[in-house]
């Protein structure tokens, strides 16, 4: 199983305290050496409004370049994807660009519906997948709205087919309501041949965990998460943040999952990673419990 390591974007941008790109690179080195090829590193979004990642294209000119590490970046608009490319030798290797299954989530969040945001995901996934870029597209709020409560998945299945060409869907369960009967029907709904299916998960209600388990069973071939579990949401008060890389992948491999990740290098980087953001502790438990090996 693949884990897309998501915290020094999803994680940090939604910590209060800002941190320096010196110290968002060395987040990065550390999600490296504890095995993570994949890491979503920026969002090139409005410095006015999501501070925390004013420095994208810093961190990018920044970040280990090793041939083999897939770096992420989050693509909100046409003008994000120009942001993306004119870094040219640091670009990004691969962008996420989210729409949203739930109309009156998307008006407040993007200001426009479903619809037209589908709509401008086709001309960016277009032009990146052009210059080069491998495309996801996640559904946010898949699994739940915190406006207008249940999301109809016909909604879900409908983005999906509709979405044009692209290389990867990723799932959202983004404030943390679903549970892991949802994750079955879902993975159904978006299924299309030659598409790979990712799930992102929040630990908001104490089910991310056991939806990750499901989606494993579902056939979904990536799974996101954040090195000591850091983040939130904006729509979901006193939210815990995504499910934690080292939990999961603990998880996971005592559950006979590859996964490629050393525990105990993302748990110390998760308890580092907190120290540097102030906080007391992160909700990631591995850094208190320890590991637990398997037997020989």
């Amino acid at each position: 199983m693949e884990i897309v390591e998501v915290g020094p974007r999803d994680g940090l941008q939604n910590e209060k305290r800002v941190l320096s790109t010196a110290v968002k690179v060395s987040y990065v080195r550390r999600a490296i050496e504890a095995g993570l090829r994949r890491i979503e590193v920026a969002a090139f979004a409005r410095p006015d409004r999501v501070p925390q990642m004013a420095d994208a294209e810093e961190v990018l000119r920044a970040v280990p370049r090793t041939g083999e590490i897939s770096y992420i970046a989050l693509i909100l608009n046409g003008k994000g994807l120009d942001r993306a490319l004119a870094l040219e030798d640091a670009r990004p290797d691969e962008i996420n660009y989210v729409v949203v299954a739930s109309d009156e989530f998307s008006r407040r969040n993007q200001g426009m519906s479903t619809a037209d945001s589908l709509a401008a995901f086709g001309k960016v996934a277009d032009k990146a997948r052009n210059n080069g870029l491998r495309v996801t597209l996640t559904i946010a709020a898949a699994f739940g709205c915190p406006f207008t409560g249940e999301v109809d998945i016909r909604n879900v299945g409908e983005i999906a087919q509709g979405a044009g060409v692209l290389d990867e869907i990723c799932l959202a369960d983004t404030i943390g309501v679903g549970v892991p009967h949802q994750v079955a029907e879902l993975v159904d709904a978006v299924k299309r041949d030659g598409v790979t299916l990712r799930a992102h998960f929040h630990n908001t209600r104490n089910t991310g965990y056991a939806n990750a388990v499901a989606a494993v069973r579902a056939g979904v071939e990536a799974l996101d998460s954040s090195i000591g579990g850091i983040g939130g949401c904006p729509f979901a008060p006193a939210a815990t943040g995504n499910i934690a890389t080292e939990d999961l992948a603990y998880l996971l491999r005592r559950s006979k999952v590859e996964t490629g990740v050393d525990v105990t290098r993302a748990a110390t980087a998760g308890v580092w990673i907190g120290e540097r953001l102030g906080l007391r502790e992160v909700p990631a438990q591995l850094g208190r419990a320890g590991d637990f090996p398997l037997a020989s």
